[in-house]
């Protein structure tokens, strides 16, 4: 299997006049050909910034890329040219963002945008792009897509304008899509459609998906490999099957818990205690601690931040004694 791309140690910061907000701090992944990596956590968690970072569009200032690498191909990411990174962005690599109505333009029909990459990246001129889009629309299960392609975004429902996300960030064949809560604004029977979509269209084009979420559920269905994010660090990273087997981070079991289907009938739902922490005044030592029940706390690393270790063969977790569970 072929790496697609190659995350090291990565760090974004943003300098603040409340201080340096460290939303990135040392992450590495891997993602391969034709697999889905998902990226899990709460909000806030830093699950957003490490791939807005590696396409450019974290706003700099306040934002800056503190260290890492970033390997797509035989490039560095990070080490790119705005100039260099318009050529990739939309082209190899596609992102498909987490509100259609925010990111899709309200004053341009719908084929205009769903054209646009081919436009820029292929050179096509206006009527050969518009049919190309007729098809990409076809192809992601929207109706009469002939005439809903001189529509505007607010045409069409939440679905739908999901789809032409899709259809957008498909159109080039990229050969990886970044999918930001692509269902997190939808009702379940609909989130079902996108996601299969997704899925059916990466198994036919061979696309590496990096899957980003913060609902536990969704990875279950559509990941291959997972990267659980607190703080803005990996705490837990496996295989999607190891990882609901035998999770070994106590921020992973949380979050398993907080899984509604997994509770039983007539009891009511459980929700981690306490807040993610500010990550602009993060307590020393274990980040998890403070939300630790007060046994396991006393247990937690103090001094310095726990370090990923193997725990069996594909599967890392972080090594604090009050959150890692052994065997």
């Amino acid at each position: 299997m072929s790496t697609v791309l190659d995350v090291q140690d990565l760090k974004v910061s943003f300098h603040t006049r409340n201080g340096v907000v460290r939303a990135v701090d040392g992450v590495s992944f891997k993602v391969e050909k034709g697999k889905t990596t998902g990226i899990v956590g709460e909000s806030g968690s830093g699950k957003s910034v490490t791939c807005y970072s590696l396409l450019g569009l974290v706003p700099m200032p306040p934002g800056r890329i503190e260290g890492g690498s970033a390997k797509f191909g035989d490039v560095d990411l990070l080490k790119l040219s705005e100039k260099e990174l318009q050529r990739i962005r939309g082209s190899r690599i596609s992102m498909i963002f987490q509100d259609p109505m925010t990111s899709l333009n309200p004053w341009l029909r719908v084929g205009t945008q769903v054209a646009e990459p081919l436009r820029l990246h292929e050179g096509l001129s206006k009527s050969e792009a518009w049919k190309r889009a007729v098809e990409a629309l076809r192809e992601v299960g929207i109706p009469d897509p002939e005439k809903r392609i001189h529509q505007y975004p607010h045409e069409f429902s939440g679905g739908m304008r999901q789809r032409v996300m899709i259809a957008m960030a498909l159109i080039t064949r990229p050969e990886l899509l970044i999918a930001d809560e692509p269902t997190t604004a939808l009702d379940v029977t609909i989130q079902k459609q996108v996601l299969d979509l997704i899925r059916d269209l990466q198994k036919r084009l061979g696309i590496a998906v990096v899957f980003i979420t913060h609902d536990l559920a969704v990875v279950s269905e559509v990941c291959d490999y997972v990267n659980v994010m607190y703080a803005g660090r990996l705490v837990e990273a496996s295989p999607v099957q190891e990882l609901f087997a035998r999770p070994r981070h106590a921020y992973t079991q949380a979050l398993m818990r907080s899984i509604p289907a997994l509770q039983r009938k007539g009891e009511p739902l459980y929700t981690i205690p306490g807040l993610p922490p500010d990550l602009a005044n993060l307590p020393s030592g274990c980040a998890f601690r403070p939300r630790q029940t007060p046994e396991r706390q006393a247990l937690c690393l103090t001094d310095r931040q726990p370090p990923l270790v193997e725990v069996s063969p594909g599967h890392w977790a972080q090594d604090c004694p009050g959150c890692l569970i052994r065997d």
